[in-house]
C-alpha cells in the first residue's frame, strides 16, 4: 500500500500594518487616509484631525521619507477651521510623489516652535506609493 503525504496547513499570519505614535495618542492626532500599508497613487490626499495643540499658527508639518529613511518630501498642513481650540482640529492636503514609486513612511510632526526634543510629536504611517 503506498504512503500517502497529507500537506500540513498552518493558518498563515499576517501582521497589519500599524501607525506609529511618538509622543502622541489617537487622542491629539488621527489619520484617516490614508490608512496604514494603503498603496497610493503618486498624488494622493491625506485627511484627519489633530487637537489644535498639535497646530501653530494654524499649521504643521508632514514628510514623507522613503525605503531607506531619505527625506523626499515635505510641506506644511494647514487647519480646516479654528485651530486656537483643545478640540480636535480637522486637515486634508495633498502629496505629490512623481518620481519615487516604492514603500515610504508618511510622518505627520506637530508644530514645535519650541525646537525642544521632548516637545516633538508625530505620527508615522506607513505607505507604497504605486
Amino acid at each position: 500500500m503506498p504512503a500517502t503525504n497529507t500537506p500540513i496547513t498552518t493558518p498563515a499570519t499576517t501582521t497589519a500594518a500599524q501607525a506609529t505614535y511618538k509622543n502622541a495618542s489617537a487622542a491629539r492626532i488621527q489619520v484617516t487616509t490614508p490608512a496604514p500599508g494603503a498603496t497610493v497613487p503618486s498624488t494622493f490626499t491625506v485627511s484627519g484631525k489633530a487637537a489644535g495643540g498639535w497646530y501653530f499658527e494654524a499649521n504643521f508639518p508632514y514628510e514623507v521619507q522613503d525605503a531607506n529613511g531619505k527625506k523626499i518630501a515635505e510641506g506644511p498642513v494647514r487647519a480646516q477651521g479654528e485651530w486656537m481650540t483643545p478640540e480636535l482640529v480637522p486637515f486634508t492636503f495633498q502629496v505629490t510623489m512623481p518620481n519615487y514609486k516604492g514603500k515610504a513612511m508618511l510622518i505627520l510632526h506637530n508644530d514645535n516652535p519650541s525646537g525642544l526634543p521632548e516637545n516633538a510629536a508625530s505620527i508615522s504611517i506607513p505607505i507604497t506609493i504605486d
